[in-house]
């Protein structure tokens, strides 16, 4: 960890290697790398001013982490920070690549919405050489000890939720599960271990496929896994988007009756489960966790401060019954 003096406004024309952090912060990053203007978008030096500077490296362009960088730009603004942001779209190579730039651009401190928790051991590494500590989102690594923070989804817990779900609307009663997993490694790992883990005995499971949090992709699955298995109770879908694919094609092989479990708890996953197409969603509001990345970074920057560094999101099933409990999901 660098000493507190890297994090203070005056430290910021301090160079690394003879070279001005100005200059450092001017670099042109990778094809990759898309600059952030905390919500402007005319701001071509790709940063609002602030003291603190802070890189974030997006994992994919879901719903999902759209409403993340939303949340992560408005704190930043709020908060008086800089942003800048990169998107790794699913490939853990053009995730240490956005890394690196971040690291040229010589920001505070990096959040990392990774694809892929192998992937982070070579992240972490690359950053803790440079000096830049890396604060995680949604995923916890093992070792936290080169981490500066997290702000974490128990995705186990929310693939266990929704089976828990199931678990009590089967009643008992010998059923059949289909799962449309996400693109492998990281949050869909993670949810459908969690899922498979927490389903009752009398629930089999009789397919699982990666839908790669791709709508037409899981469309495809879906498509597929009701043909081999027209006697289908219920599926467990990794994210809202992929959920309302699944849907369509269930109701057009004739399976209106197959009842869907999902995550997220968008405006749109709400209004699903109001209207029967979902029967459960488990809301882990993304809005949430961008604020707390923010906020919990620039805190745990000043050593004065006394923030957690893990910070836990907090998780809500959501049915007909409580949909008016469900937070925020994203930024308007």
């Amino acid at each position: 960890m660098k000493p507190t003096a890297r994090y203070l406004p005056h430290a910021r024309n301090r160079s690394r290697g003879g070279t001005p952090i100005a200059a450092a912060a001017s670099l042109v990053g990778a094809a990759a790398l898309v600059l952030s203007g905390c919500g402007t978008e005319n701001d071509s030096g790709g940063a609002a001013d602030g003291s603190v500077t802070l890189g974030f490296v997006n994992g994919a362009n879901t719903n999902f982490h759209s409403c993340l960088l939303k949340a992560v730009e408005a704190t930043a603004k709020t908060d008086g920070a800089k942003v800048y942001s990169a998107n790794s779209k699913q490939d853990a190579g053009t995730e240490l690549s956005n890394i690196e730039d971040m690291i040229s651009r010589n920001v505070d401190a990096l959040i990392v919405q990774t694809v892929n928790v192998d992937a982070l051991e070579g992240d972490i590494a690359k950053a803790k050489a440079a000096g830049i500590p890396i604060f995680l989102t949604s995923v916890a690594t093992d070792d936290m000890s080169d981490v500066l923070g997290v702000a974490k989804v128990d995705l186990k817990k929310v693939g266990a939720m929704d089976a828990g779900w199931i678990g009590t609307d089967a009643a008992g009663k010998d059923v059949k599960v289909g799962i449309v997993a996400g693109a492998p490694g990281a949050a869909s790992d993670l949810l459908v271990g969690g899922f498979k883990a927490g389903l009752p005995a009398n629930a089999k499971v009789v397919a699982n496929q990666p839908g790669m949090f791709n709508p037409v992709k899981a469309q495809e699955v879906a498509e597929n896994m009701i043909q081999a298995n027209p006697d289908l109770d219920y599926a467990f879908v990794a994210n809202e988007e992929m959920g309302f694919a699944v849907r369509k094609a269930f109701d057009a092989a004739g399976a209106e009756d197959v009842k869907i479990v999902t995550t997220n708890g968008t405006d749109e996953g709400l209004a699903a489960v109001k209207s029967g197409d979902f029967s459960a969603t488990v809301a882990n509001s993304a809005m949430t966790i961008g604020q707390t990345a923010v906020k919990n970074t620039i805190a745990l920057l000043d050593k004065d401060k006394a923030v957690d560094k893990i910070a836990n999101i907090p998780l809500l099933l959501v049915t007909k019954d409580n949909l008016s409990e469900a937070p925020q999901y994203c930024p308007k």
